[in-house]
């Protein structure tokens, strides 16, 4: 027989009477629940991972083990919902300098980096280009096809060979409609993604320049950087200008607390790389 404990979860009696010395009644179920939700998400890890069919595709670089299924935006979804999500989504290959779209581009894609790095750029009107983001494999991009916004404000550029996995405007909508809960919880978890981004807008705004420099560069090289004895190294070229976009500042600011982090010893130039130290 089982015996209904705390929150409608089923304890077998005999299970119940070896806990019953181990604490009180409403604990022993509690720990019984929490258990219970602890191995009904690794199998639904299990389960995201087996319908994920990108491994075969051919491409050079290292594969990130994260699928689709897996990305933030589709949290919470039922495995019937993760198998139609997997099983629509479209592989992609791409070369390096090769564009997966370009601003003013229509926004009609959004996409997993499964291999591969991408550079995110913003063109102004007097031809100067300036690098937003660096993406790395396990990245999402895209977001925007949800919004009204009808093309793409920035260019994503290739780096390297890169494998993208993901959904056209049209073939996701068609989707929604066979699953119209994959569309409630897109919604949700949508709206927890701009609170937190609120939050950390908030928090950016009440921190010193060289802190919030630094933590760019930390972040950045946690993500991009080759270990070394001293610390972290960015490989590959920042201009101050790129900095300046990273961290929302003018290049003159940026300019002087990069000078202040320098002479501080937590981040060292050499040549057109960086090496960042642990503050």
């Amino acid at each position: 027989m089982l015996q209904e404990g705390v929150e409608g979860v089923h304890v077998p009696d005999r299970a119940f009477e070896v806990l019953k010395g181990q604490g009180t009644e409403a604990e022993i179920r509690r720990e019984s629940a929490r258990s219970c939700d602890i191995l009904w998400s690794e199998e639904i890890m299990k389960q995201k991972k087996s319908l994920c069919s990108c491994k075969d595709m051919p491409v050079s670089g290292a594969m990130t083990g994260l699928c689709i299924g897996q990305v933030w935006l589709f949290e919470g979804l039922e495995p019937p919902e993760l198998e139609a999500l997997v099983t629509a989504a479209v592989k992609k290959v791409y070369a390096p300098g090769e564009a997966i779209f370009a601003q003013a581009d229509p926004a009609d894609r959004m996409f997993l980096l499964k291999a591969g790095r991408v550079r995110l750029s913003k063109l102004l009107e007097d031809g100067t280009e300036f690098t937003l983001d660096i993406r790395k494999a396990g990245d999402f991009l895209g977001e925007n096809m949800l919004s009204e916004e009808v093309t793409y404000p920035v260019s994503a550029w290739c780096m390297e060979e890169t494998l993208t996995c993901g959904f056209t405007k049209e073939r996701f909508e068609r989707l929604v409609l066979d699953h119209p809960r994959i569309g409630l919880q897109v919604m949700k978890n949508l709206s927890k993604r701009i609170s937190s981004l609120s939050s950390r807008l908030e928090s950016m705004s009440l921190t010193h320049l060289g802190d919030r420099l630094y933590q760019v560069l930390r972040t950045m090289a946690l993500e991009h950087g080759v270990k070394s004895k001293d610390g972290l190294v960015i490989e590959f070229p920042l201009t101050h200008e790129d900095l300046a976009f990273l961290v929302g500042a003018h290049r003159v600011s940026v300019t002087r607390a990069l000078k202040e982090l320098k002479k501080a010893g937590t981040v060292v130039q050499h040549k057109r790389q960086l090496l960042v130290r642990s503050a």
